[in-house]
């Protein structure tokens, strides 16, 4: 028989302990996941925001730009 398929002998104790440790890691990994999950939402609302920001930005510089246009260049418009 080869070490590959010889039995490993735990004790009771030692493998209650184990599992517990696993469930624990799991549990983390499922919490890091929720943590995860909710900064990308965060940033999808920025993201969001962000882009609005954007927006009223250029429509104000395209009014400045209008407005100077007919002050400065009166045929123009």
């Amino acid at each position: 028989m080869t070490d590959e398929l010889m039995p490993v002998f735990v004790k009771i104790e030692e493998y209650k302990d184990v599992l517990d440790v696993m469930n624990m890691i799991k549990n983390k990994i499922i919490d890091a996941r929720d943590t995860l999950g909710k900064i990308y939402e965060l940033k999808n609302e920025e993201d969001a925001e962000l882009e609005l920001w954007q927006a009223a930005l250029d429509e104000a510089e395209r009014k400045v730009s209008f407005v100077d246009k007919v002050l400065f260049e009166p045929n123009a418009v």
